[in-house]
């Protein structure tokens, strides 16, 4: 037997474990417990209702190879066959696919920082397009977005934005998408008509509480400083802007969109723990691709992921080999089609890996 099917019993026995101890009274009175059960029990209430559809379903095809042997029986019998064998395939498929091992920030939301990298001027204005694309394809999936921290060019671009994403499962759909994009296309300022080549970095990081992840506040380095830019008469007089240094990383963040101290020195923090956070996971995650090649990539922000190309109307992700001529309904945000291909390597990858 397949080594995933032998786990199922046993999600199978947690699941019914998690619903005798969120039926009990005194967990019911402790909010945070039964949050912690009801999300652990959410979690794998699909993989349960999944299983039982398989075992129902191989029962009827046993039931069915009973009944072969009756003459009046066996053509409804083989009828039954016909359609659950395909079903109980499926059902296999799908099993696998729901025991793989889960990312644990796949439910968070995410923290968003798209750069402009080589390329001058055009390189801001197409960090700008990709900020415009994923504000679109939010929008698709219900999901709110903001700008937590902006540098923009004269132009209209953006030398680098911070974005925060939140809604259902946001870090399952984006994780992908960190590594250097690709853009080739004539830009505004070009009389030739030449096209030109540039780049800008993404970089997606899940949003991290402290319960997830600690950053010791011994291990960080305050300066309060006067805003700088419009906003009214608080903004330039007081000193609400905010620069936090982790010393270890020597990773910096400055906040100044609020107009108070405490809340810029909130965000500040958010951002701040996410970058952490994200920088032991890469090196964590350079380690790992050492023992085991993703498919779709490390995710390294240094990675050339995707390209863009505006003439012939292609994106295309050089991970998995995806070309797609449809770059104007992808920059509009109708991401779907590059998103669910790269789950899918993903998840073949790791079948693969677990079927050797």
């Amino acid at each position: 037997m397949n080594p995933i099917f032998q786990q199922l019993q046993t999600v199978v026995d947690r699941y019914d474990e998690l619903n005798e101890q969120l039926a009990d009274p005194e967990v019911m009175n402790d909010g945070q417990h039964y949050m912690a059960l009801s999300k652990e029990a959410g979690s794998i209430r699909e993989t349960v209702e999944v299983y039982h559809r398989y075992q129902q379903v191989v029962q009827d095809i046993q039931d069915a190879q009973d009944l072969l042997d009756d003459p009046e029986m066996a053509p409804l019998a083989k009828e039954d066959l016909n359609s659950r064998k395909p079903e109980q395939e499926e059902l296999e498929d799908k099993l696998k696919v729901l025991m793989l091992p889960k990312d644990p920030n796949d439910d968070k939301n995410i923290i968003m920082e798209i750069r402009g990298a080589a390329g001058g001027d055009e390189s801001s204005l197409f960090a700008a397009d990709l900020l415009d694309m994923y504000r679109r394809y939010a929008e698709r999936q219900n999901w709110s977005l903001s700008i937590i921290d902006e540098s923009t060019t004269e132009v209209g671009g953006y030398k680098e934005v911070a974005v925060m994403i939140t809604g259902d499962s946001v870090y399952s759909k984006l994780k992908f998408e960190s590594g250097a994009h690709r853009v080739q296309r004539v830009p505004a300022t070009e009389t030739q008509g030449r096209v030109h080549t540039s780049t800008a970095t993404v970089g997606v990081m899940p949003e991290f509480e402290d319960i997830d992840f600690e950053l010791n506040e011994s291990d960080l380095e305050e300066e309060f400083f006067r805003s700088g830019g419009a906003g009214g008469q608080n903004v330039n007089k007081v000193s609400t802007a905010v620069r936090l240094i982790h010393k270890p990383t020597g990773i910096m963040v400055k906040m100044q969109e609020e107009r108070t101290q405490i809340k810029n020195r909130d965000k500040a923090r958010k951002l701040l723990a996410s970058r952490v956070y994200d920088f032991y996971a890469q090196q964590n995650e350079a380690e790992y691709a050492e023992k085991r090649k993703s498919a779709v990539g490390t995710g390294d922000r240094s990675e050339r992921i995707r390209t863009y190309n505006y003439p012939q109307n292609r994106v295309t992700d050089h991970r998995i080999g995806l070309t797609l001529n449809k770059l104007d309904r992808i920059m509009n945000g109708d991401l779907d089609e590059v998103i669910d291909a790269l789950v899918i390597a993903d998840q073949t990858a790791k079948l693969a890996e677990l079927n050797k």
